[in-house]
């Protein structure tokens, strides 16, 4: 009769065997990702400073009916400069090194993504209406947590 007890034991991976890019590569990576956000999010800002909203590239109007929604504001300040705060705040996570950066930004990418996925409901369920840029946006947020996650973990259980 086989050993079933030790068949289904598999060795537990180790550090060594998931490959993580380095702590610099992921800071780029992040950087770049939260520079690409402000950029997306102050276009936003701007367009509906002026009472319009983002062109919508394909033409299909859900940029426009996205940015009249009661749902492009909260307490009466614009999302996209959410955005834009949030981001830089991203930015400055990504360029600082040690352990509290790494927190930032895992906290900041959780709660960043958390409002991402409540807007994109939103605006399937609610406004019936899909923003490009904002579909642009939630990716990079999407990355960006993932970016940070990976970072974090790089770094979990290596205090001696």
């Amino acid at each position: 009769m086989p050993d079933l007890a030790g068949a289904s034991r598999r060795p537990a991976l180790s550090r060594r065997q998931v490959s993580v890019p380095a702590e610099g590569v992921l800071q780029r990576v992040a950087a770049f990702l939260a520079a690409f956000g402000i950029g997306v999010a102050a276009y936003i800002a701007v367009a509906e400073a002026d009472g319009g909203a983002p062109a919508c590239l394909a033409g299909s109007g859900g940029c426009e009916t996205v940015a009249a929604s009661s749902h492009s504001e909260l307490a009466g300040i614009s999302v996209a400069l959410i955005g834009v705060f949030g981001y830089a705040l991203l930015l400055g996570a990504a360029l600082l090194r040690g352990d509290a950066a790494r927190m930032a930004g895992f906290g900041l990418g959780l709660i960043g993504l958390g409002y991402t996925v409540y807007l994109t409901w939103l605006e399937l369920f609610v406004i019936e209406a899909i923003c490009q840029w904002c579909m642009v946006s939630a990716v990079l947020m999407v990355a960006l947590f993932a970016v940070s996650t990976a970072r974090m973990l790089r770094y979990v259980g290596t205090a001696p």
